[in-house]
């Protein structure tokens, strides 16, 4: 598409939207990590209801570290005046994972003293963090002029034909930020992301397809159109094929898994198998203690033959006894008479 005619488009864009919505940015002056907080709740969402989930998750939660460990349903419960909680949800808890894992803090305030450019780099390095998001605030806290645009934002913009297939698919509006000048951004970015939560809410609705057609009249070819009951049924019919090959798939994923268990235990038998009359051996070793017993039963004999040395031994002692009885009668005899 020719760029004048791009810029043209979206010129007509911002003053159709600007006479339909009376929608206007958010005031908010927040934090670097709190503003990156509220767009994930803005994303296509009203502003009045992305500012009642902000105050809702302030509220409700001591800081920004229990909100990071809940779980997207009871964040989903929390932001359940948004259009669509769980997805809001998710990002909120993906945005403040991905800060966390790479500050180990919830503080972004230092990318303020940064170039815009490498700040807009590490924003873009957090996986939880969408384009969205920074987009967002890169146009209202770090000063630069980048207009965000939303999954729903995309489509429009494909629709009305500012953009092409590849670059919806790619997530680019080329000249967008050459269009719509630097003081306007603000505004048309909270427009685009009116019309975007209008068009995800009811694309069938005849007042969106009214207002796109005032935009561009070629849209007709581009604009969803109603499913009929064959082509329902032919898709539920493709989803319960794929659910099903998918469930075959995992039993023969697990099938796989139990018989590589199986074998390997197996193996493992066999190796204990191997390793088992070593120790068998052992005990051989161990019965040859009782020959030692025998040998040591034979030491009565021995003991036997010892005892009458040791009887005479004990029948010779009266003669000493004897001999000394004498020995003092001699003394006697020889002492003189007083």
């Amino acid at each position: 598409m020719p760029r004048a005619n791009r810029s043209e488009l979206l010129t007509k864009t911002h003053r159709v939207l600007k006479k339909q919505y009376k929608t206007q940015p958010p005031s908010l002056k927040l934090p670097l990590l709190e503003q990156l907080v509220f767009a994930c709740c803005l994303e296509e969402a009203p502003v009045e209801a992305a500012q009642k989930a902000y105050a809702a998750l302030e509220e409700q939660y001591f800081d920004w570290n229990e909100v990071r460990v809940s779980t997207v349903a009871e964040l989903a419960e929390t932001l359940s005046m948004l259009p669509d909680p769980a997805a809001a949800a998710a990002r909120v808890r993906g945005a403040l994972q991905s800060v966390f894992e790479a500050h180990y803090a919830f503080d972004l305030e230092p990318l303020k003293k940064q170039n815009i450019g490498v700040a807009v780099k590490q924003l873009e390095k957090h996986q939880g963090v969408s384009s969205f998001g920074v987009s967002f605030l890169t146009q209202t806290s770090l000063g630069g002029h980048d207009i965000p645009v939303s999954a729903g934002g995309l489509q429009v913009l494909y629709i009305i034909g500012v953009i092409d297939e590849k670059e919806r698919d790619a997530k680019k509006v080329p000249g967008l930020e050459r269009a719509i000048p630097k003081n306007k951004g603000l505004e048309f970015g909270a427009l685009l992301n009116q019309l975007a939560y209008e068009f995800v809410k009811s694309p069938y609705s005849p007042t969106i397809k009214k207002l796109l057609l005032s935009i561009a009249a070629d849209a007709k070819d581009r604009l969803p159109k109603r499913k009929t009951k064959a082509q329902i049924a032919k898709e539920e019919a493709a989803a319960k094929a794929a659910e099903k090959k998918a469930a075959e798939k995992k039993a023969a994923a697990e099938k796989k898994a139990k018989k590589a268990e199986q074998a390997k235990a197996a193996k493992a038998a066999k190796a204990t198998a191997k390793t088992k009359p070593a120790k068998k051996a052992a005990p051989t070793t161990k019965k040859a203690a009782p020959a030692k017993k025998k040998t040591a039963k034979a030491t009565p004999e021995k003991r036997a033959k010892a005892t009458p040395k040791k009887k005479a031994a004990k029948k010779k002692t009266p003669a000493k006894k004897a001999a000394k009885k004498k020995t003092t009668t001699k003394r006697l005899a020889k002492r003189k008479p007083r």
